[in-house]
């Protein structure tokens, strides 16, 4: 069964009763709150102090543990108690780490999505309204003005580039082996990277294979943030860079080389329609008919779980408010267009990719 097929019947369906979903309806006006509530039993160790007690403790043990008022810890430990983060023995006052506070607690991905979306995201998002209705990042204005985020990532404060890079890094690298694996790497003599970052994926690949020559293409801004991080690193002569903006059409892709693999991580998703199309026309100029284009990405329509699916759609929003104002994360029927519109084509499709539920399709020129 395609992964989709499974998915539609979760959204065709009506999941709840009508209690259930007025419980839902409530759960969703009160999300903003929830949230903050989720990340400060975080960030002020209490869901590691229960973790570590599972005899439990009391308000007045958890206020003394962590220096927190009692009325503060009571406020955090009744909401965290009504939206079932903890559980409380009712003849001894004490309160348990309950399973979704474990996962809170433990669970890398979520966690990378909390940080992402508190430094990132929170205030931002108060203007989606006006992002959706202009094509722009209202939100951005937040942290500066520039037309998009990615100009003005070299200039965001330490704990705002830490949640950015560790949110973009933890649903990269764990993929990356895989994909090795399927381009080959031991094979590939050069590779273009386009949208390359801060070069994670190139050290792995130069690690990989001590012949290949990656070529990283990005903005001027993200090759100097990838020459710091690369610098000195095993094998980091072997990585080049060249600063481009990729939004401007007569910007064309090298021609003085021919790559092995074009490839795209993680990085059409930043871009609206129009401008994937601009970006595949010109990579596919310069593909003849043995190379190939990987372009890795996490499709919304081809999770496993709904959950992941909900992750990425609202993802979507993230580049709506605060990215760009115009790009998504795309379904395998958007995607498959705009590969077709370039002059390209779908040769193969690698679903499962690592942990977080990327595909990697390879195209050919038509």
């Amino acid at each position: 069964m395609h992964l989709f097929e499974r998915l539609k019947s979760a959204f065709t369906k009506e999941p709840y009763n009508a209690r259930q979903a007025q419980e839902m309806a409530h759960i969703y006006s009160w999300g903003p709150v929830i949230f903050q509530v989720s990340r400060l039993m975080i960030k002020y160790g209490i869901l590691e102090m229960l973790n570590e007690h599972p005899e439990g403790l009391t308000q007045e043990e958890i206020a003394a543990k962590t220096g927190l008022s009692v009325y503060a810890v009571k406020c955090l430990m009744e909401a965290s108690l009504t939206t079932h983060i903890v559980l409380i023995d009712t003849q001894t006052d004490k309160f348990r780490i309950a399973k979704t506070g474990w996962f809170l607690l433990r669970d890398a991905m979520i966690r990378a999505d909390i940080d992402f979306n508190h430094e990132v995201n929170y205030e931002g998002w108060f203007v989606l309204d006006k992002a959706l209705e202009e094509g722009r990042p209202a939100g951005l204005k937040h942290f500066g003005d520039w037309p998009t985020i990615y100009e003005g990532l070299s200039s965001l404060s330490a704990d705002v580039q830490k949640s950015w890079f560790g949110f973009d890094h933890y649903y990269s690298d764990h993929s990356f082996d895989e994909a090795l694996s399927i381009i080959d790497a031991n094979n590939t003599r050069t590779l273009l990277d386009v949208g390359g970052n801060t070069g994670r994926f190139a050290m792995r690949c130069v690690a990989a294979n001590p012949t290949i020559e990656v070529t990283i293409c990005d903005l001027p801004q993200q090759i100097a943030l990838m020459r710091e991080a690369t610098k000195d690193k095993k094998g980091s002569d072997r990585i080049h860079g060249i600063g481009m903006n990729l939004l401007d059409d007569s910007q064309t892709f090298p021609t003085d080389q021919r790559f092995d693999v074009i490839w795209m991580s993680q990085f059409l998703d930043c871009f609206s329609e129009p401008q994937i199309v601009s970006i595949l026309r010109r990579a596919a100029a310069i593909l003849d008919a043995d190379n190939r284009i990987y372009i890795m990405e996490t499709l919304w329509d081809r999770q496993d779980y709904v959950p992941a699916a909900m992750s990425l759609t609202m993802t979507s929003l993230y580049f709506t408010a605060m990215a760009n104002g115009n790009s998504k994360m795309y379904n395998t029927d958007d995607m498959s267009r705009l590969i077709h519109d370039a002059g390209l084509e779908i040769e193969t499709i690698h679903d499962r990719i690592g942990n977080g539920g990327h595909s990697i399709l390879i195209c050919k020129k038509q």
